[in-house]
């Protein structure tokens, strides 16, 4: 094997080719391992939906229907959903090859046939031939309260029912006002509805603002100035009840009242202006002059010999990295086993929760506070569209999920994979020789995969986005656009936002997005420090008559989950360091990450004020805690409609201050933007500046680059002859869709 050589070199020579052959082999089985492991990460399938399904209603005890149909006194399943394995158990798989836990279903069953209505949460197992559940409980043992349960289609159905029994007392009001539009038995020209939340003032309520807006493409820009409050606690819907009124900036206690007041002319009336189907300013419609050539499309991506990933059911590879995926359906996109090049960087990097507060001068304006998960946002991922959403060369994925429903609901290619390039160099360098010429041109094309879905919740679309780079740097990004929640223009609403049309007011608010980023280091014992600058001012050691003033590292260790909580209005460290006390890179550095923040965030209400109190993660940009299977989330479907007494706290995560000194980290990361309406937002918000998220960045983890690896770098040297020599180790032709043309570079430079 070692020919020529002396015992001893013989015997180097084989250890080295042995040591060799063992990298070769772990890594091969850590990635077999990691792929093998993805599945318990995966989404439930129709099949172990359908299983489920029927083994609870089999159950006599429970007492399920269907949960479709108007009755609202039925017990009915809600909710489903994978129950994510505990961390040590998922590990044991995915580090050792052992076998996968028992796959588990979260199942929400509302219990409203029965003289005390409750939500109850149980663990189904095992999939995909369940044979029992057991009650699943919050930290701390808080109950659901019933009120906060999210609404569903039959609730909305009763709803409906009384807002036509509301508009069939005003008619004569609506229909004057909006010029020819009604609710009450329509059939043309009809008038729709927003329901704003949370729903009521405390815990216990069940009380929702409605606002009324014309049935139109783009309604939620339509206010025709007329909301009501309408308390529906009660599970008999005749028993529901109207509280009070609003129109045209007056209160009235009663839609009575309005009616009368009306018919006397004592209030202050209004009326909207007409639009014709084609001049409506809410549609895509295309108008005013354009300077775009119209006979031609776009640049759009291609791939010349065929995609560079691979996409295995959940588990996603490229260029190094590895990953699993899911959509959980109450909060949305996840992922778990990230790695790179066979090292764990995260064990799972999650979308938590997203928030919209509102402000405003009518009561729907300043009642909105949306909390999204109360709103099932991540069931509200729809089908993209090639070419818009996504390139048309992406892999799209269909996505399944059960909520509010009798059986699995479909979402056809509702998440997409694919690689771009970002039209911006990863690296480059000019070496010139300052003589006309150059010494060398180096550069890699930077290209990163998308893993992409989406979320409509009603108004807003949110574009979620991991991206992977080539040289071991994650990006999680969201995108907001979709239309703007618009209430009716009063004078006194310029406070509160722009007016961006006839009778349409802008209203501000600020968009907040948690993450839960569980890191894994070069294994589960991490350590946390920031790091800021400060000047220092000392004698200039060659010129003594002088002084040096330069900057300073200052390194400060966070040993504490208090100490490792930065609120909001204080100053954030410059960088913010995870890692691992006790590995090391050729270089001697502890090997780390990063969390480099997109993001101009801020707090939404002040500490504790009522609703705060369900969402008091908002409070911290950055918060890190110790990592605990009895703490997998920081928000709830069910604090949409219970922010005052939220049966998941987040502050209850760091009140006892745990030691977080080389343990099991969790970074919880809160970013966002404040959004004041302008004239631009109508149609739509676009996403160019509404764009926020947050960086991994390797942090003396590899010893160099590891894009070094990549074989996209070009080379270029002048030879002998000052003629361009292209050093490349891909295709000299790209390929007849982009070019035909071999690359050539010339970096003479000269006067002309």
């Amino acid at each position: 094997m070692c020919p020529n050589l002396d015992a001893n070199m013989a015997r180097c020579c084989c250890m080295l080719v042995l040591l060799v052959a063992l990298g070769v082999c772990e890594a091969s089985r850590g990635r077999e391992w990691a792929h093998h492991g993805a599945s318990m990460f995966a989404d439930l399938t129709p099949r172990e939906m359908r299983d489920v399904r029927d083994y609870l209603q089999g159950k006599p005890e429970l007492g399920l229907t269907a949960t479709r149909g108007k009755d609202l006194k039925k017990n009915s399943i809600l909710l489903m959903e994978l129950h994510l394995p505990r961390k040590h158990e998922a590990l044991r798989t995915l580090d050792r090859g052992h076998a996968k836990p028992t796959r588990q279903a979260r199942v929400v069953v509302q219990f409203g046939n029965q003289a005390q209505p409750n939500i109850t949460e149980f663990i189904v197992s095992p999939l995909p031939f369940p044979t029992s559940y057991t009650g699943k409980t919050f930290k701390g043992d808080r109950p659901i309260r019933f009120e906060s349960r999210p609404i569903t289609a039959a609730e909305y159905s009763h709803i409906i029912d009384i807002l036509q029994k509301i508009t069939a007392k005003v008619h004569k009001v609506l229909f004057e006002t909006t010029g020819g539009f009604s609710f009450h038995n329509c059939t043309n020209r009809c008038l729709t509805f927003s329901d704003i939340a949370p729903r009521g003032l405390e815990s216990g309520e069940r009380r929702t603002w409605i606002m009324l807006q014309k049935f139109v493409e783009g309604y939620f820009i339509h206010p025709v100035g007329f909301e009501v409050l309408v308390n529906h606690k009660d599970l008999d819907p005749e028993r529901w009840t109207v509280e009070k009124v609003w129109y045209n900036g007056q209160y009235f206690d009663n839609v009575e009242e309005l009616a009368e007041r009306y018919e006397k002319g004592t209030l202050e009336k209004v009326q909207l202006p007409d639009h014709d189907d084609e001049d409506l300013y809410s549609t895509y419609i295309p108008r005013g002059h354009s300077n775009t050539r119209t006979d031609i499309h776009g640049p759009k991506l291609v791939e010349p010999q065929g995609p560079r990933y691979h996409v295995d059911g959940n588990f996603v590879e490229y260029a190094g990295w590895s990953f699993a995926f899911r959509v959980r359906s109450s909060a949305g996109l996840q992922i778990f086993d990230l790695r790179f090049n066979g090292e764990r960087i995260a064990y799972e990097v999650s979308l938590q929760e997203a928030i919209a507060f509102y402000s405003g001068d009518t009561p729907a304006a300043m009642q909105t506070k949306y909390i999204d998960a109360g709103w099932a946002m991540g069931t509200v991922d729809y089908e993209l569209a090639p070419g818009i959403d996504c390139p048309e060369i992406a892999t799209f994925l269909d996505l399944h999920h059960y909520y509010d429903t009798d059986k699995p609901m479909r979402y056809k290619n509702a998440l997409c994979v694919f690689e771009m390039t970002t039209g911006m160099p990863l690296r480059r360098h000019f070496n010139s020789n300052f003589q006309g010429s150059y010494n060398f041109f180096g550069g890699l094309e930077n290209h990163v995969l998308v893993l992409r879905t989406t979320s409509t919740v009603y108004n807003y679309d949110y574009i979620w986005d991991f991206l992977f780079y080539q040289n071991g740097v994650m990006e999680s990004r969201v995108s907001a656009t979709g239309y703007i929640h618009a209430t009716f223009f009063t004078p006194n609403g310029l406070h509160y936002g722009s007016k961006v049309y006839n009778f349409v007011l802008g209203n501000l608010h600020t968009h907040l997005i948690h993450y839960k980023v569980d890191l894994d280091i070069a294994g589960r014992e991490n350590s946390f420090e920031s790091m800021d600058l400060k000047y220092v001012n000392f004698t200039n050691p060659w010129s003594h008559k002088h002084s040096v003033v330069q900057s300073k590292l200052v390194k400060t260790q966070h040993q504490t989950e208090r100490s490792a909580a930065f609120r909001f209005g204080k100053k954030f460290p410059r960088y913010v360091h995870f890692y691992n006390p006790n590995e090391k890179n050729k270089w001697g550095h502890q090997k780390g990450y990063r969390i480099q923040y997109n993001s101009h965030a801020n707090s939404v209400l002040p500490r504790g004020w009522r609703e705060e109190n369900g969402i008091s993660w908002s409070r911290y940009p950055l918060a890190v805690t110790r990592h605990k299977d009895s703490e997998p989330t920081s928000s709830s479907i069910y604090t949409q409609n219970d922010p005052w007494e939220p049966v998941v706290s987040f502050e209850d995560y760091i009140r006892n201050n745990e030691d977080i000194t080389n343990q099991d980290l969790v970074a919880w990361v809160t970013v966002g933007f404040l959004h004041v309406p302008h004239s631009e937002d109508i149609p739509n918000t676009a996403t160019p500046g509404n764009s926020v998220g947050f960086f991994l960045r390797p942090f003396n983890f590899f010893d160099e680059d590891p894009s070094l690896s990549s074989r996209s770098t070009v080379i270029v040297r002048p030879d002998k002859e000052g003629k361009p020599k292209v050093q490349r180790w891909t295709p000299e032709v790209v390929g007849h869709c982009v070019t035909d043309k071999p690359f050539f570079y010339n970096g003479t430079y000269a006067g002309v």
